[in-house]
């Protein structure tokens, strides 16, 4: 069996926003991000006891995976916990690739073990599920996760690991006020009732969730997210008043509430963090309770909005 169960803290840290284009001249670091402001982003989410980053070598085609030892230089590796994901779309065509991905991955992220390991897209659970086996039994990934699988795709890799001892300790999806398909097909009761850990991304839904943005205020035109989310702010604007209304009880922003609504669903939110001044609000939301009304208060618009946000990637649940 793995060694010790999987402990995460209440928000975990998304590094999506760190690969960038990777293209000739843009470096590791994109226009708006910096070596010395991620070591700020760093040192801040340490301190306060924000240790897990959550990463994949498709974003940015390892930049991010780049970019994430550079940024933790000086901490020790016993100090963090790292989560990456072999993506099926771009497994190499040798014997291994799934143990061929993540050597590249540890090349990159200057480490012998990743506490974490997924799989990122359920393209065939019963090919990709196998070789994560000897990885578990050689130590060189600690747990194993499986990400935009179903039910039934959860339900098999479980069911291959457990023939060799192991099990699938962690799902991550998309889950929002906004996209609550998960919750809808049961896998979040499927977690709880398994002692599974599920980690919900897309929390904020790009922006949209944060109460910074409105018709009057879209998001940035010719970005992918404003063609996704723009035409349908008119339809948030029940939720994220009401967001707005139960954080300002609290000193807390609407993104805050998201992301303690996400908590208060028994979800570990990845949220993305590019800038020493977007912690503050992790640890605000980690720190609210909010009460069975208040939630009902928050679904009732959301569900009302009746908006799909489901990404191109993604699989109905």
């Amino acid at each position: 069996m793995t060694s010790k169960a999987l402990t995460v803290p209440a928000v975990a840290l998304g590094t999506w926003a760190w690969g960038d284009s990777g293209e000739a001249g843009d470096g590791y670091f994109g226009g708006r991000l910096s070596e010395s402001g991620l070591r700020e982003v760093v040192e801040k989410t340490q301190a306060n006891g924000l240790t897990l980053w959550d990463t994949a070598v498709a974003y940015g085609m390892g930049c991010s995976e780049t970019a994430l030892p550079q940024a933790l230089t000086g901490c020790h590796r016993s100090e963090y916990q790292l989560s990456t994901k072999f993506t099926p779309q771009l497994a190499g065509d040798g014997d291994d690739p799934v143990a061929d991905m993540l050597e590249q991955s540890l090349d990159r992220m200057r480490t012998d073990y990743v506490d974490l390991f997924w799989i990122h897209n359920p393209a065939d659970v019963a090919r990709w599920t196998p070789p994560l086996i000897p990885l578990l039994k050689s130590g060189t990934i600690k747990h194993v996760g499986v990400s935009n699988h179903n039910l039934e795709q959860i339900a098999l890799a479980d069911r291959i690991l457990g023939e060799a001892g192991f099990r699938v300790e962690a799902v991550q999806n998309h889950y929002s006020l906004l996209y609550r398909s998960s919750e809808r097909a049961g896998i979040l009761d499927h977690c709880r009732e398994h002692d599974v850990r599920f980690f919900s991304y897309m929390v904020l839904e790009q922006g949209a969730l944060t109460g910074r943005y409105s018709p009057a205020h879209p998001l940035p035109e010719g970005s992918s997210r404003a063609a996704v989310y723009n035409g349908i702010l008119p339809r948030l604007r029940a939720l994220t008043d009401r967001m707005e209304a139960i954080g300002k009880d609290r000193g807390a922003s609407a993104a805050d509430v998201a992301i303690a609504w996400a908590i208060a669903k028994g979800t570990t939110p990845i949220i993305g963090v590019t800038k020493e001044g977007y912690i503050d609000g992790m640890l605000r939301a980690r720190g609210i309770e909010l009460t069975d009304e208040e939630i009902a208060e928050l679904e009732a618009p959301a569900d009302a909005a009746d908006v799909d946000t489901r990404g191109w990637w993604e699989h109905e649940m």
